[in-house]
């Protein structure tokens, strides 16, 4: 590895762990960065995962004053977002790898479709608001199990839908989703690492560079999560998973 592929990376996962932290997307910066320097689809994916993780892990740390008051519902949820991350990964590794490469532009698409018509998206689903206790635990059940799903599978834009789908289905703000949001990637980034681990092509080399560059760049967003307009990165977001995607298309 040359000094000027560390250079990228360690910028990488700072950038990376940031974005996470603040909305999430932040593997639609890593990804196509492995992707770049040569890594296959697949080994990319499983080293990039096994990379965020600690990101994510340093986000819910940093998250912890908008976590007040969220400790039942967050034990009620990590089993299936569990048994979800659990179901992707085995997709992953057990189906074509011509498979993820098709599919990959088209999750990037429907992350930034969900981020960009999350207006819409709310109002054809009804307000939380308006809706039963026992209705809005099983559409976050529902919700938490799908993102886990895709996070298993394919982990860049995770946090996207995770934002996306629970301010759906809670009568949340922002802010305190997007806490949610980080505990939730940690965890779906800790069974990807103890799965992809044993049975993933990783990069060894790869994730000692990025991981700790994307510890500190969690740290730091999650700091400045609680101020930045979420308006503003959200549509960065979106634009940035659309070029990305068409991008895989056209590879």
């Amino acid at each position: 590895m040359s000094v000027w592929e560390i250079l990228a990376l360690l910028g990488g996962g700072l950038t990376a762990g940031t974005v996470n932290a603040i909305a999430g997307g932040g593997s639609l910066i890593t990804f196509p960065l492995l992707v770049a320097l040569g890594l296959p689809g697949v080994a990319a994916n499983v080293s990039n995962a096994l990379s965020v993780a600690p990101g994510y892990a340093a986000s819910a740390v940093g998250s912890r004053p908008d976590l007040t008051g969220q400790g039942r519902r967050i034990l009620t949820i990590i089993p299936t977002i569990v048994v979800g991350a659990l179901s992707g990964s085995a997709l992953l590794l057990f189906t074509p790898r011509g498979v993820f490469d098709v599919v990959v532009p088209f999750l990037l698409l429907l992350a930034a479709a969900m981020m960009a018509f999350q207006g819409r998206l709310r109002t054809l689903a009804g307000h939380p608001r308006d809706n039963s206790p026992r209705k809005v635990t099983v559409l976050v059940q529902v919700a938490v199990f799908l993102c886990g799903l895709y996070g298993g599978y394919f982990n860049a834009a995770m946090g996207l839908l995770l934002i996306a789908a629970l301010a759906l289905v809670l009568d949340e703000p922002l802010r305190r989703i997007g806490a949610l949001k980080n505990v939730f990637s940690a965890v779906v980034g800790a069974t990807t690492v103890l799965t992809y681990s044993v049975f993933g092509p990783v990069n060894w080399a790869v994730v000692a560079v990025l991981a700790p560059a994307t510890v500190i760049g969690g740290f730091a967003g999650a700091k400045i999560a609680r101020h930045l307009p979420s308006e503003v990165l959200r549509w960065t977001i979106v634009a940035f998973a659309v070029v990305v995607a068409v991008a895989l298309f056209l590879t």
